[in-house]
């Protein structure tokens, strides 16, 4: 098992949600990429972690 945290900042917002962009560690590519979450959860944040938890 392995554990990642990923960063993501806003980038826009559409209709019912706010659009982020993971902001990978210098040098790797992007685990996730783009994340949509609902704007009621969202709130006015500008930028949100994600941990994700691999289990082999």
């Amino acid at each position: 098992m392995s554990k990642k945290v990923v960063k993501f900042e806003y980038e826009k917002e559409t209709k019912n949600s706010v659009r982020y962009k993971e902001v990978p560690d210098e040098g790797t590519a992007p685990i996730v990429g783009t994340l949509y979450v609902q704007k009621w959860f969202a709130g006015d944040s500008k930028s949100i972690e994600v941990t994700i938890d691999k289990k082999d």
